[in-house]
């Protein structure tokens, strides 16, 4: 349950998986990152000419990598419904035919949308480079995106099976208790997925350390960042003036900045962004923060490789 003045939200059932598709292809950059581009639906095929339909494919700019999106509800099957269906679209996905047409439609995409066309410029990407950089990401394997509502031990049993990487993202829906019109959607905090085939070590058993296990707490902890010192960062929105932000480092590995206090560098990053003038909905707080000149996202680095 939860409580927002006074008001009591309960958690309810999707009324369909398409309720379920529509709510994270709307918000799909709280699962794939700000620096993602979306494409639609596309039919590709296997090599045999079997067509399937993804519920979409998802592009990540910045990590060079790119998701074969199917949205699930749990009351479905994994291995009557699931399983056959993703193991299909996977097989077509690695035609290359199929990548050239989710290359085309990218380069659509990036053609006709400003908001796709900045997403590129803001990593430095040439319009010049698109193609090669789209080419080179969907060389590779992509990663199997399931945002489902429910994550079963059979589910999790099967991706193991698989030798794409996985990431379960655990979806939640909530409805006020007498009103069943006013709706919420809960997602899981900084793109971090709830369940993530890589994150185990085949053959040994060993948890391998992921980036999004790491906290600003770990990097108190480490003597990477220092309680009570300031994480300081610059933006300039479209059309506006460069400003200046500072957050301190709480002992309890939170930030504090413009009177408030954030538990996540990017819900502080966003707070500035948004107080700047900018009407983004997302933004990764680990790149943009910088302390003593070193972004976030590179002591969080330095730390893993000492973990190692």
């Amino acid at each position: 349950m939860l409580i927002i003045n006074n008001t009591q939200f309960i958690e309810a059932e999707f009324d369909s998986e398409e309720e379920l598709e529509d709510v994270v292809i709307e918000n799909y950059e709280q699962i794939f990152g700000p620096n993602s581009i979306f494409l639609p639906k596309k039919l590709i095929k296997t090599s045999d000419g079997s067509g399937t339909i993804p519920d979409g494919f998802a592009i990540d700019l910045e990590s060079r990598i790119w998701y074969l999106m199917e949205a699930e509800l749990a009351k479905h099957s994994v291995w009557s419904h699931i399983a056959p269906q993703v193991s299909k679209q996977v097989i077509a996905a690695a035609q290359p035919e199929s990548r050239k047409q989710i290359i085309e439609l990218a380069i659509e995409q990036f053609e006709a949308e400003e908001n796709t066309q900045e997403k590129f410029r803001d990593l430095s990407i040439k319009d010049i480079h698109v193609r090669a950089v789209l080419n080179e990401i969907l060389e590779k394997d992509p990663i199997i995106a399931i945002p489902i509502d429910k994550i079963s031990e059979d589910l999790k049993q099967w991706t193991d099976t698989l030798k794409f990487q996985v990431k379960l993202w655990l979806i939640n829906k909530f409805v006020q208790f007498g009103n069943e019109s006013n709706v919420g959607y809960q997602f899981p905090d900084e793109y971090r997925p709830n369940f993530d085939t890589s994150d185990d070590t085949k053959g040994n058993g060993d948890r391998k350390i992921a980036y999004y296990d790491i906290s600003i707490l770990d990097l108190i902890q480490s003597g990477k960042l220092m309680i009570n010192e300031k994480l300081t960062m610059i933006y300039k929105p479209k059309n506006g003036q460069k400003k200046t932000y500072h957050a301190t480092i709480r002992e309890d590995g939170q930030l504090e900045m413009l009177g408030q206090v954030f538990r996540a560098p990017s819900y502080a990053a966003l707070a500035g962004i948004q107080d700047a003038g900018s009407n983004r909905k997302t933004v990764n707080g680990w790149n943009v923060w910088k302390y003593k000149g070193k972004t976030l996202k590179k002591i969080r680095e330095e730390y893993m490789k000492n973990q190692e």
